[in-house]
Parts: C-alpha cells; structure tokens; sequence
C-alpha cells in the first residue's frame, strides 16, 4: 500500500534540505577563500573586492613559491613518518584493547573500562604540563617519542570505545565455532574479528590520519628544532614579525588541507558504515 505524502511534508523536507545547504555553504566559505587568495597576489588580497568569486589573474607560482620558501620537502615527511606510525599503533593496540574489552572474560573488566572512560571527560589542557614534564624527565623533547609512543599505548579511549561497541555487535557464535575448530583467542582475534571489522578500523585511521596530519599543538610543544617540524608548525614560517606572506601562507595551506580531502573522499563509505553500525547488537 503506497501513502501519498501531504503537502506539509514535502514543505518540512524543502525546508530542512535549504538549511541544510545553507549550513553546507557557510562551512565551505573559509575554503573557498583560502583556495582562491592562493592564486592571488599578496596585494590583491587586501585590496581586491572580496565579492569577485575568482581572480582573473591566477598565479600557479604560488604554489612552488610556496613549497621552496620553506623547508616543506622535510616537514612532509616528518609528518608522514608520525602520521604512519600512529595510524599502526592505533590500529595495533586500540583494536587488541577493544578485543579484550568485548571478547575476552577476566576480573575486572567492566571497572577497567569504565576507567578508560572516564579519560575522555578530562579536559586535555589539564594534563597538557603533566605530560611535558614527564617528557622532559625521561629526555625525550625535542623528539618524536612523545608524538607517536602514546599510539602504541592504547591508541586513545575514543578509538577503545569505538572498536569494543563494533566488536559487541559480532555474533558470539563465530568466536564459538572457531574455538570447536581448536583457534585461539590470538587466531579469533586476527581471523575472524579484525576481516569484519575493516569498516570500523578504517574509520579509527580515518580519524588517526586526520588528528595527527592537522595537529599543531603536539609538535609545537615538544618540536624545538627547525629540521624537525611537521606542515601544521612549518605553516608559520610565512607569517614574520613584520608582514605576512598571504598569498603563500594560503597556497601552502591548501596544499596542506588537499590530502585531508582527499582521504575523507576515498573512505567516505567506510566512515559512514563503521559509525553507522557501531553499536548495533546483531
């Protein structure tokens, strides 16, 4: 039986998809203004009208102005190297966390979780003087260590959250099955939970990915050394006491930003499948 939908109806949907795209467009403002003041001038960006939608003069020199200025080829790959790492850490140790959390019975499982959660309600400025000093101690700032040792610690409360609600919702009976076939806690961990669970991992390294390729505040607190910043601190160095590169700060930035889009292209499906069927009990 086929339900004709009222007038009022295709009103609320008219109206809830123009707010929607409205909200869509604000968000797009800040890029499309930094994509376009990097083909500009650094005088046309104080000067020209700002309701022109496009320069008519594009300056693709920008970009290699940009990536030459600075020591850009050494903070790629710095931030590869931290970016990759982490990703393998959290996957590696979130996931085993997760298992453990879900999968696994032992004393003390449900307290030790519920401690885990309660780290996300502390705010990370409280520990931000706590870690450093530890850091400090151990002599190891002014390193990587304190950028990628902590993925392989745990991989963050978020991401043990996240793994243990998708591992929950695997029937019980495959766990079963193995064990009568004589696999392992190991080999059902690895054979039959992690193949199932692609979407949700791929989501945990969407996030890893994209939390460490854009943080700042990590290696602009332990990273003293020049040769060693990432692209988040290395934008900075277009900004002098005196003036600012615009034009190159806007064209280093959009290069900067373009890989973040394009992994959230690629992995668009996953993201939404992975929290889409995170905690769904089958």
């Amino acid at each position: 039986m086929v339900v004709k939908k009222n007038t009022p109806y295709y009103i609320k949907r008219a109206f809830f998809y123009l707010l929607i795209g409205i909200l869509a467009f604000v968000c797009v403002i800040p890029l499309y203004w930094m994509v376009r003041s990097s083909f500009m001038k650094n005088t046309d960006i104080y000067t020209m009208d700002p309701f022109i939608f496009w320069p008519k003069e594009m300056l693709w020199s920008n970009f290699a102005d940009a990536w030459k200025s600075a020591l850009f080829t050494r903070y790629a790959i710095n931030t590869i190297v931290i970016v990759v790492l982490n990703i393998f850490g959290t996957l590696l140790t979130s996931s085993m966390a997760a298992y453990a959390f879900s999968r696994v019975k032992w004393k003390g499982r449900s307290f030790c979780f519920a401690m885990i959660l309660t780290t996300m309600m502390l705010p990370g400025a409280v520990t931000i003087v706590p870690q450093f000093l530890i850091w400090r101690n151990l002599h190891m700032v002014d390193t990587y260590v304190p950028l990628i040792l902590p993925a392989f610690l745990g991989g963050g409360a978020f991401n043990i959250f996240l793994l243990r609600q998708f591992f929950l919702a695997i029937p019980n009976d495959l766990d079963e099955a193995a064990e009568i076939d004589g696999a392992g806690k190991l080999r059902i961990f690895l054979q039959v939970i992690l193949p199932l669970s692609k979407s949700a991992l791929i989501v945990v390294a969407l996030f890893t990915f994209l939390g460490n390729w854009n943080d700042f505040f990590g290696p602009i607190i332990y990273l003293n050394t020049k040769e060693k910043f990432t692209l988040a601190v290395g934008l900075l160095q277009f900004q002098g006491d005196y003036a600012t590169k615009w034009n190159l700060l806007m064209a280093a930035s959009t290069i900067v930003v373009a890989p973040c889009i394009l992994i959230y292209l690629i992995g668009q499906r996953y993201l939404i499948e992975g929290i889409s069927l995170t905690g769904m009990k089958a």
